[in-house]
Order: C-alpha cells, then structure tokens, then sequence
C-alpha cells in the first residue's frame, strides 16, 4: 500500500491509517537484504513529494529556498530542489554552504545566521566560485569586520544579505523570535548604506522570518483560547510586517537593486508569499512534518519523517518497553518537544519516565498486539534534528526501501 493513498482527505493521522503505515514500514524493513541502523530512520518518499508539492501550491508561484536545517540529508535537499517550485538553499552553517556548493548540490546557498566561523570565512574569501554563490547573512557592522579580518586583499568581493527583525511590536513588546537588533526602517536603512559604500562586499538581499506565524500551531486540540490567541498574533504580524517591508523596500531601492527578498516558513506559506515585498519564501519542516507542525489551519499534517526502536520488554500488563527512544527536540522543555509513539496507533509515553535514553516504557491498548522484537515506529518533535542522531536515513516508496541515503553525519559532518 503506498502512501499517497493516506492523503489529507484520507486521513493520514487516524488510527487507521497509522496502523497501516506501522504494516508498511515494518515490510519495507522486513524485506531489506542489508542489516539496519539502530534507531532506523525512514522517510516516506511518497509523502514527502506529496508535501513538496502542497508546499509549492500553497506559494502560489512564489519560489521556495529549501531550508537545509530542517532535512539535513543531501539526498533529500537535492529532491525538494528537483521539485517544481522550488530554488536554492538556505543554510544553516558557512562551513556547510561551501560544503553543499563543492558537492554541486545547490550553486545558490544563502547562510540564515550570521557567521564568526573565521576558518570558513578564509576558505569562502579564497574562493571566487564559492564566494559568487553563497550569501552570507549580517545584522550589524560587527559581521562585516569579522569578515574583513580574514582576507589581505578585497579581490573577492562577499555577497550579504541584512537580517531585519520581523517580530510582532504591540503595547510596548515584542513578539516574536530574538533574532536581529534591526527593527527600525531607519536603522536597516543604515546599515544597508554602510554596507553599499564598503569596499569588498555585495548587497543582495534581505531577510524577515516572522517565526511568530510561520511557527506557531494555531488550531490544537484542547487549547480554543491559546489558538485564538496565536491567530490574532499572525493576523497582526502580517499586517504590520508588510507596511515594515514596504517602508524598508523603498529605502533600499535608493541604494541598490537586491536580487532577493526571503521570508516565511512552512507554516505562513500564503501570507508570506502574498506579500508583493518578497520574492521568495523558505521551507523545510513542511516536507517532513514533525510532531509540532500537526495542528495548522493552512495545511493538513502528512508526516513522513520516522524512526523505529524494537520492544525489548513486557514489564507489566498494558505496558512494553523500547530500546531508546529518547530523542527529544531543542527549545523550551517541555511534552510537545518529546517524541510521539506514532505507529501502531494506542500508544504512550508515561508520564514519569517519558522518552529515555536507553530505554522507553509505553503503554496503551496497542501494547496487547506487540511482542519482543517488535518495532514501534516514532515522530519527531522537530524536523532535520531527528537525522543528527544516524549516518543513514532509509528512503521508503511503497513497501519498499530504495536508498539508503547518507546523512550529514553519515558523511563525516558536524555543522
């Protein structure tokens, strides 16, 4: 059975459904005449073209820059830049756009976060090739010094982008994700003019991730007033950010033509994109849909990122135990950032051991069907840091695994 037949109007996150996939995966693993890693990591290919091609639509013709952090396998970036609608990278690490670069990946990689890598910095500034196609991300004079310090000579000259911060200003607070100190038309506009005026360096773009709409669940269960809450959020930040955008726009045309204006995320897509201030968008968590991208009014969850730990105990009645499974998501602690026991369906975790490192108890109705030996299929909270924890990720179609594809750490990469 393959996936595409559990689509969003089928159903893909009902017990049903989860209880096929559990057949399916367990085939595809059955079936592979190469011994497996432990925890064994998986992604539905038919899923994921199936988000691919959500992601696309919900741009509305808008190009999608693949967010490298949120897939961290080369197999899979190189398949969402295949995809139609979608173009470039946005990386997280220099080191890692020079990587990408060099593997003939992507020739169009643009860093997300400012670098102080200083080693990087000297391979990218002695590098015409590398430097004429990854743009380095800046907020602030500082970045263009770190920058400077490395190279003896400005022959090759270092593409920026500005890093404006897009978070939400209301009754005296900011909401929002702490990232640029440029809020202020004024003060991008500044910085933009320094940076025109500096020898040795190329405006290009600029950024406004509004993480408080692309990232944030709006419709979960159990929380009506929370979600209320995070719907007026977004509706205000689209609004406020697009007159910022303009305001910023009009400033920076006076100085320069950029070649891009990135913005959103898989979860604000639409209004994103709608905004005639950006020329692009990003995703990369839509692909996979990890467990906190589940409840969103703008797309219907279709995950297709998992891992496998085999049931090693039967402590007590209505309770197995899991070898791992302890792979918990970064941010603020807190349940949402564990795992979820995914398939078979009537699974979970308890409360006073939760995820473990070593081992895993779970309970529910579905641990009368499962027996030692058994594997019990697993969602991560968050997308690209499930693959830092394997060399391989196992790329399922069908019943069936077709590749065994390298992650960055199954490459020898820690970026």
């Amino acid at each position: 059975m393959s996936a595409a037949t559990d689509g969003p109007a089928g159903g893909p996150t009902t017990a049903a459904a989860r209880n096929r996939l559990w057949g399916r995966l367990n085939t595809a693993v059955a079936t592979y005449d190469e011994p497996l890693a432990t925890p064994t990591m998986v992604v539905d290919l038919d899923a994921f073209d199936a988000n691919a091609a959500d992601l696309a639509r919900r741009a509305g013709g808008t190009p999608i820059r693949v967010a490298s952090k949120s897939l961290r396998v080369p197999a899979l970036i190189s398949r969402a830049l295949a995809a139609p609608g979608f173009q470039g990278v946005l990386g997280f690490t220099l080191a890692e756009a020079l990587w990408l670069v060099e593997q003939g990946i992507s020739d169009d990689v643009v860093v997300a976060y400012p670098t102080v890598d200083r080693a990087a910095l000297e391979r990218l500034v002695s590098s015409p090739h590398a430097a004429s196609r990854v743009t380095l991300m800046v907020d602030s004079v500082e970045h263009l010094d770190m920058i400077d310090s490395v190279r003896s000579s400005l022959a090759v000259p270092v593409r920026v982008a500005i890093d404006v911060d897009a978070g939400l200003q209301v009754a005296g607070r900011h909401l929002g994700p702490k990232r640029s100190p440029l809020l202020a038309p004024s003060s991008v506009i500044a910085l933009a003019r320094t940076i025109v005026a500096r020898d040795g360096f190329r405006l290009v773009g600029v950024m406004t991730y509004e993480g408080q709409v692309a990232g944030l669940a709006d419709e979960v269960p159990g929380q009506r007033a929370r979600s209320f809450a995070v719907r007026r959020v977004k509706a205000l930040s689209v609004g406020q950010l697009q007159q910022r955008r303009a305001e910023i726009a009009a400033g920076l045309r006076e100085l320069t033509e950029l070649e891009f204006w990135n913005a959103g995320g898989s979860g604000s897509l639409e209004t994103s994109s709608a905004d005639p201030t950006v020329t692009e968008v990003t995703a990369g968590s839509g692909l996979l849909v990890p467990g906190l991208f589940d409840h969103y009014r703008a797309f219907a969850p279709r995950p297709s990122a998992y891992f496998a730990v085999p049931v090693t105990r039967r402590p007590a009645a209505g309770m197995v135990t899991v070898h791992g499974g302890g792979l918990s998501a970064s941010g603020a602690a807190g349940a949402d950032r564990l795992p979820v026991p995914w398939a078979p369906a009537g699974l979970a975790l308890t409360p006073l051991e939760g995820a473990g490192e070593v081992q895993t108890p779970l309970t529910g109705e579905a641990t009368d069907r499962l027996r030692i030996g058994d594997l019990v299929w697993f969602r991560h909270a968050k997308s690209g840091e499930l693959f830092e924890h394997t060399p391989t990720c196992y790329l399922v179609e069908g019943e069936r695994i077709v590749e065994a594809a390298p992650t960055y750490r199954g490459h020898g990469l820690a970026f």
